[in-house]
């Protein structure tokens, strides 16, 4: 689990996700049980976050109220978008978005694409978009670039080796943009999971974001949008299962089939359910290994 975290603050200081870093390092610093060394490391960090960017709001204010949630996009913007917005500017985002071997640098240029004044960028993207498939979490960024520089309709790509359709302007920005059965999946995951360990719902939140961005549009997604109460069921206990197998290297699948009330009825359905979360988690892993 401490892998996953270092490798999670890790993309959000290269993304410039400041605020979201030192929650990450406020949550890590309440926990107990890791070496001495480590407390140190990561007050440090929070310490230097804290100096060089004492505007971003961390986890004592109010992430709720429309003042926070205005200053930090407006700090964001500021560090995304230079004063300077030249051809050589724009041409080298744009080239870095497409051809650049690390992702994790094509997903930083498109956050600064998002703020970039000019439409022909716009129309870059949507063609890299269509042009090829490429990995479902830079296709997901993308779409959140192009809702963020203002574009809509209905847009046709590969996603996992299906074909889907995806309106722009509904693409969420945050999780708690999605519709309202994702929310309730991963409520009742981490409620549950926190009996077992404080940690567990916030890495299962990092978790199941990632899942939804690597999934989004596809049928495996659709089917989380089915509001009934075995739906959310089935996913909760496969994210449960997901988030054991990743964080401790086990789990007891009886107990949470026992746990979310998974009868015989539903267990086709689970399993499913548990391919689909697992296959996205070995996935994301062996791309924070690469990176």
């Amino acid at each position: 689990m401490l892998d996953q975290y270092q490798i999670q603050l890790t993309r959000m200081l290269e993304a410039e996700q400041y605020r979201e870093a030192k929650e990450l390092l406020t949550f890590l610093l309440q926990c107990q049980g890791q070496e001495k060394r480590h407390y140190e490391e990561w007050d440090s960090l929070l310490d230097w976050l804290e100096m060089a960017f004492p505007d971003v709001a961390d986890s004592g204010a109010d992430p709720g109220t429309d003042d926070a949630g205005n200053e930090e996009e407006t700090l964001r913007e500021q560090l995304l978008k230079p004063p300077v917005q030249d051809e050589a500017y724009i041409h080298q985002v744009m080239y870095i978005m497409q051809h650049h071997p690390m992702m994790d640098q094509q997903m930083l240029a498109l956050e600064r694409a998002a703020y970039i004044d000019d439409g022909n960028v716009t129309e870059t993207i949507l063609d890299w978009l269509k042009s090829a498939p490429f990995h479902p979490l830079l296709q997901f960024k993308a779409l959140q670039c192009l809702r963020k520089r203002g574009a809509s309709g209905t847009l046709s790509i590969e996603r996992l080796d299906e074909q889907v359709e995806v309106e722009v302007e509904a693409t969420p920005l945050t999780l708690e943009e999605f519709p309202q059965p994702i929310g309730r999946i991963l409520e009742r995951t981490a409620t549950i999971a926190e009996n077992d360990d404080p940690t567990l719902p916030h890495f299962a939140r990092e978790l199941w974001k990632e899942s939804l961005e690597y999934l989004y549009g596809t049928s495996a997604y659709r089917w989380m949008l089915h509001d009934n109460d075995e739906t959310v069921d089935c996913y909760a206990a496969a994210l449960h299962l997901t988030l054991n197998l990743t964080v401790y290297g086990s789990a007891n699948d009886d107990d949470i089939r026992d746990t979310y009330g998974i009868t015989d009825s539903l267990r086709f359905r689970y399993e499913q359910a548990c391919r689909t979360l697992r296959g996205v988690a070995m996935q994301l892993q062996a791309d924070g290994e690469e990176g």
